[in-house]
């Protein structure tokens, strides 16, 4: 059942029952303890009465004489009913108050017919204390039944009304009531109005959320208090929504990325097999007869061939990279692999002015793709600028890193398109055609390569003041 309520709900309840409990037992310990004090009260007042109900006593030296009498009336003892009886239960005397005038006697109490009194001892009393009803209505008499020393062969019964007693008891009990109905109402509504004031930034949290459910994900709980339990959940989930928020975002980004990758790398391999068709076809028409056409028809598919080769090789770099296969782990002398580049590269472009400024530096890495790294920046260098742009590739000592330079003095990248060149298939020209057959994947692979080795990559260019892209590796630990 509780578990169907809501926690506003199950709270109020909880306090209204814990303060219930709590004012119930107040009252009752009130009630009892003025119960108890209102009785020891009315016993007193007992004690003092049966000295002067002692007279009602028959003397056993006249007892011929009284024992016929009948009850007499006359005897008032205080307003109390006064009873002698034998030890065998015979009724000696009984002694009622007398009424006011026009008044209605009150009915008698209804006493037992036995009493167990033990006999007293060396000329004490001995007393008993107990309540009865009356023999007709509802009030209630307190009874002391005593022994006396001095007649020690009659029992002696005092009654006294309690009447005033209950009548007192019965006020408190309902001022008690009305007391505690009046508390409790209270407290619930103190309660409810904390609760609900305590509770509103769940309602908040409540609403963001569904907020976010329905796509607004940039929604955040305000005004999150770290001095509160709530505020402190609020804060929380407000990180914890920040990082959703940018793990869709990433997500979204890798979905454009992927699908734009599918698509660039189904274009340039579509265009290279489009070739060998068409070379094939010519092939099937007659070509073979024809030494010429035969030549070219072989020189065309080689061609293309090789270039689906090399696309297909660096897309299965890159997929390794990304699932982050280990490469070779070895020292390496960077200075070295950089000199073998660069002899390369002038053998490729000789007319190309191109400068080189080692330091020795070594790495922890793989060779061939270290290597490689270099040979992307340099042919970037060739398929973007004139034969005659003169380079500079250097290497040099920053903050326990070495850093691989490749800088030229070609015409340069805007801005906005330097944030990009490191990206899969992103090319600074419109066209996705290239006389030299690249695909924009150089770039992208040495930017993975660089990763992969705990480093990172740069460019720095301004349009028309060339361009200087950076490797960062991190150096062995003897070569700092």
């Amino acid at each position: 059942m509780l578990a169907r309520l809501s926690l506003r709900a199950r709270l109020i309840l909880g306090v209204i029952a814990l303060a219930a409990v709590g004012l119930l037992a107040a009252d009752l310990a009130t009630y009892s303890s003025l119960s108890s004090f209102l009785v020891g009260r009315t016993d007193t007042s007992l004690d003092q009465a049966h000295l002067a109900a002692e007279r009602a006593i028959p003397d056993d030296s006249h007892a011929d004489s009284r024992d016929g009498g009948s009850h007499d009336s006359q005897l008032s003892v205080a307003g109390d009913y006064v009873q002698v009886r034998r030890l065998s239960g015979a009724v000696v005397r009984s002694v009622a108050p007398n009424p006011f005038p026009g008044s209605t006697a009150a009915p008698k109490p209804e006493l037992p017919e036995t009493i167990d009194l033990p006999q007293p001892a060396g000329g004490q009393d001995s007393v008993r204390y107990f309540t009865v009803s009356a023999v007709t209505g509802g009030d209630r008499y307190r009874v002391r039944a005593s022994i006396e020393g001095i007649a020690p062969n009659y029992v002696l019964l005092v009654a006294a009304p309690l009447h005033d007693v209950d009548s007192t008891l019965h006020r408190l009990l309902w001022i008690e009531l009305l007391v505690t109905a009046l508390v409790l109402a209270g407290i619930a509504a103190v309660g409810l109005w904390v609760v609900r004031l305590s509770l509103r930034p769940l309602d908040a949290i409540s609403t963001t959320a569904a907020a976010i459910a329905g796509g607004e994900l940039s929604r955040r709980i305000e005004r999150a208090d770290d001095r509160t339990e709530v505020g402190r959940l609020g804060m929380s989930l407000n990180a914890m929504l920040a990082q959703i928020e940018s793990a869709f975002k990433a997500r979204e980004a890798s979905e454009r990325k992927l699908r734009r990758f599918v698509a660039d790398a189904s274009h340039e391999l579509r265009t290279p097999l489009a070739a060998v068709r068409a070379y094939a076809e010519l092939f099937t028409r007659g070509a073979a007869s024809r030494p010429d056409d035969l030549a070219r028809s072989m020189t065309g598919i080689t061609r293309e061939s090789e270039r689906m080769s090399l696309l297909v090789d660096d897309l299965l770099l890159l997929a390794r990279l990304d699932e982050g296969r280990p490469l070779e782990q070895e020292p390496i002398e960077l200075d070295e692999v950089v000199a073998e580049a660069v002899e390369t590269a002038r053998t490729l472009d000789p007319e190309r002015p191109l400068e080189l400024e080692l330091q020795p530096a070594a790495v922890i890495g793989d060779r061939d793709r270290l290597r490689q790294i270099v040979d992307n920046l340099l042919a970037n260098v060739r398929a973007h600028t004139a034969p005659h742009t003169s380079v500079r590739v250097s290497i040099e000592r920053v903050n326990g890193s070495a850093r691989v330079t490749v800088a030229d003095r070609g015409a340069g990248i805007a801005a906005d398109q330097a944030e990009h060149v490191f990206e899969r298939f992103y090319r600074t020209d419109a066209s996705r055609t290239r006389a030299s057959g690249g695909v924009g994947l150089g770039l992208s692979i040495a930017a993975a390569v660089a990763q992969a080795h705990g480093g990172t990559v740069g460019v720095d260019s301004t349009v028309g003041n060339g361009a200087s892209f950076h490797i960062d590796l991190p150096l062995a630990a003897d070569s700092r």
